[in-house]
């Protein structure tokens, strides 16, 4: 199987796993279908990104980053009820549970979803027609660059001690799941990865515990597990800084192995 031809089996998978989740969301059948449909869509936009300046990409991947951005705040919202229920806040928790099911409905009939089914739907017959007009000759080598660019990009941030943390979690992700995306273009070794994997875990619970930190402030039945929230956010940030050395020592080896 070519590249692309691999490549379009990905994209087209990923919708079959979309049509999946959204059903799952529609019927309210399980608490993982929202996640589970920004996951797919997650993808989408990874395999998407290297080549997101082609007009016959750029349309799919704006109906994607405007799924992201439509559903965040219902996974947000899942995510901190979660989080009250294990720290055994159950009312805190049902006050925000009520208007679950209503979220729910709203992006299942979301305009944003509809667009990018209608995208995806499309996407293949142009990414095709690209590939016959030989637009695509060079894109292999296009989705090794972009991740030697971003893992680049994610070793300046880490050589840097005063980098602002939250834009380097957001390089950090993106690092990775591009990675994931093309495993076998990447020059990440498997430690690389495994450590890759473990400071994005450290520097999401720290933004996770920031974030309902700063939620406490607009929402008073919250205040007092406020203080416990502070805790658990230092804890995880000293963690992933002590991560971040290894981690840079890794991705400086695997990369200077690559251009050997």
């Amino acid at each position: 199987m070519s590249f692309v031809d691999d490549f379009v089996a990905k994209i087209i998978s990923l919708e079959v796993s979309l049509y999946h989740a959204r059903a799952r969301l529609q019927a309210n059948s399980d608490s993982e279908a929202l996640h589970d449909l920004r996951i797919a869509v997650r993808k989408v936009r990874s395999l998407l990104r290297p080549l997101r300046n082609m007009p016959e990409v750029a349309a799919l991947n704006q109906a994607a980053a405007e799924v992201g951005s439509v559903t965040t705040p219902t996974r947000d919202l899942e995510v901190i009820i979660g989080e009250l229920q294990k720290m055994g806040y159950p009312h805190q928790a049902m006050s925000r549970s009520a208007s679950l099911t209503e979220q729910y409905r709203k992006i299942v009939a979301s305009p944003e979803l509809d667009k990018l089914f209608g995208e995806l739907d499309r996407w293949p017959e142009l990414f095709r027609t690209a590939e016959r007009a030989g637009e695509l000759a060079d894109v292999k080598r296009q989705v090794q660059n972009a991740l030697k660019k971003r893992i680049t990009q994610l070793i300046a941030g880490l050589r840097d001690k005063d980098f602002d943390r939250h834009e380097l979690r957001i390089i950090v992700k993106n690092a990775r799941y591009l990675t994931d995306a093309f495993p076998a273009l990447s020059p990440l070794k498997a430690k690389s990865r495994a450590e890759l994997k473990s400071v994005q875990a450290s520097l999401g619970s720290w933004h996770d515990h920031h974030q309902w930190c700063l939620r406490a402030e607009s929402e008073p039945d919250l205040l007092e597990i406020a203080p416990v929230w502070q805790v658990a956010s230092e804890q995880a940030l000293a963690d992933a800084e002590l991560r971040l050395a290894s981690l840079l020592d890794h991705l400086e080896k695997d990369l200077t192995n690559s251009k050997g």
